[in-house]
């Protein structure tokens, strides 16, 4: 009979570097104070079992015969987009997000749409009658879906070999515990030792397996990062509660890009997908011109989507200059506020400078920086710029618009869109041609000719 030793270790939370004694400083991640302490039993004699039951074999890499991954399609196209063409047979997926931000909604709700394939929903979080509530306010049922509620993984795997399904959902990691390990259900070594079950599990069924994860309050994945290290893809769902968008964003994704983005509108019924975000996030102004408002194209992933900046620039009323920002880096504001006073020769040292990007999104493309400009040109000026005229373009510190990336996709969003005129840098449509375009042109190569080109 194996001998069990009991043993107390230290484990980081944010890495999930193990240590023998407590220290104040993580070894592995350099964060301070992360240290927490658990009881662990172990057996002295366990040996590690092979992934896929099969002892391993040495081949040279030529040697390897390689096979397209099976692919399992989701209902919902912006998941599939997410996930990279689908759900891949044997992985193990991981969706965080914010307590109530909608991850369960998210998986029920495609799970219940799939007719041909038997899954196991294991809820550790959830009774049977709340997911029932939730599966009739979606308006699905399904018989292929059986449900289960329970919190201990040596009984989740006893249910799994009796059901035998082809997709396994469990909501969520934190709430499942080993009987092997001694430590409370969400802890380091708890969370570690049940993802890898579950992952010698998928990959020697070939059966997906979907897990549900916290975040904690420094908007990380809660339980360490050894849990990402673990899974083949990471989704996080993301958003604002004072809105009613819901991002899907690839954060790691061994079978696919990670600069794919999912839109979804929380509704009534349950998550809404957003073909189209552009219209979405643009005000509907009608025919009425707005002074400190820029509609600029940005691009996540390989997906152009044209987005409203808002800006406002009012004299300081109490001696500092306030500087606030929502859904942009403060710092390249900063930064573009410099460029204005130094190269254009705006005077905006002595005043209050607010800017938003509509719709509670958070943009890191520089390419809308132009529209960042010219929005607070326009409040600085109080001119209005045309609601038929968008813009795209990086600004380098000299004042120059320096070229951005996929700026064909760009142009053509804005077409379709119904755009008369967009502002691009000058020379970045080199190979293209534009002559069978609807939309006006206007290259520009420094902030002053976007300038002229707005307000004349």
């Amino acid at each position: 009979m194996a001998k069990q030793l009991d043993k107390t270790v230290w484990f980081c939370n944010n890495c999930g570097t193990e240590s023998a004694k407590w220290v104040g400083r993580c070894p592995g991640c350099g964060e301070w104070n992360t240290m927490v302490e658990e009881r662990v039993r172990t057996r002295k004699d366990r040996v590690s079992a092979p992934l896929r039951g099969q002892e391993s074999v040495v081949r040279p890499i030529s040697q390897i015969e390689t096979r397209d991954e099976q692919r399992i399609h989701m209902p919902s196209e912006e998941l599939n987009r997410v996930l990279g063409g689908g759900l891949v047979a044997g992985s193990l997926v991981l969706i965080g997000g914010e307590p109530g931000i909608g991850k369960s909604t998210l998986v029920l709700q495609n799970i219940l749409s799939i007719r041909a394939k038997r899954i196991l929903y294991v809820s550790g979080e959830e009774s049977a009658s709340q997911l029932k509530m939730r599966a009739d306010r979606i308006g699905r049922l399904s018989d292929n879906c059986f449900i289960v509620c329970e919190t201990s993984m040596d009984s989740i795997m006893g249910h799994i070999r009796d059901v035998k399904p082809e997709i396994v959902v469990v909501d969520s990691i934190q709430t499942i515990a080993s009987d092997s390990i001694e430590s409370a259900a969400g802890s380091v070594s708890q969370v570690r030792e049940c993802s890898a079950q579950l992952l010698r599990y998928a990959k020697s069924s070939g059966t997906p397996v979907i897990l549900i994860g916290h975040i904690n309050k420094e908007g990380s994945i809660a339980g360490p990062k050894v849990l990402e290290h673990i899974v083949d893809a990471v989704l996080q769902f993301e958003g604002d509660g004072h809105y009613m968008y819901r991002i899907l964003r690839s954060i790691k994704n061994r079978f696919g890009s990670t600069s794919e983005l999912g839109i979804y509108e929380m509704v009534q019924r349950g998550l809404r997908e957003v073909s189209n975000p552009s219209e979405l996030l643009l005000s509907q102004h009608g025919d009425e011109d707005l002074s400190g408002v820029a509609i600029g194209v940005t691009l996540e992933g390989i997906r152009p989507f044209l987005i409203e900046v808002q800006a406002l620039v009012s004299t300081a009323a109490y001696g500092t200059p306030q500087r606030s920002v929502t859904g942009f880096d403060g710092k390249r504001m900063n930064m573009l506020l410099a460029v204005l006073e130094k190269r254009v020769g705006f005077k905006l040292a002595q005043k209050d400078v607010f800017l938003n990007i509509a719709g509670g999104l958070k943009v890191n493309d520089p390419a809308l920086d132009l529209s960042v400009i010219c929005a607070i040109l326009s409040s600085n000026v109080d001119m209005a710029i045309a609601h038929d005229v968008c813009m795209s373009g990086e600004v380098g510190l000299s004042g120059e618009i320096r070229p951005i990336t996929r700026i064909e996709q760009r142009v053509l969003e804005a077409e379709k869109l119904g755009f008369s005129k967009i502002l691009i840098p000058k020379n970045n449509l080199k190979g293209f041609d534009s002559s069978r375009l609807k939309i006006e042109i206007a290259e520009v190569a420094k902030v002053e000719e976007a300038f002229r080109a707005l307000f004349g």
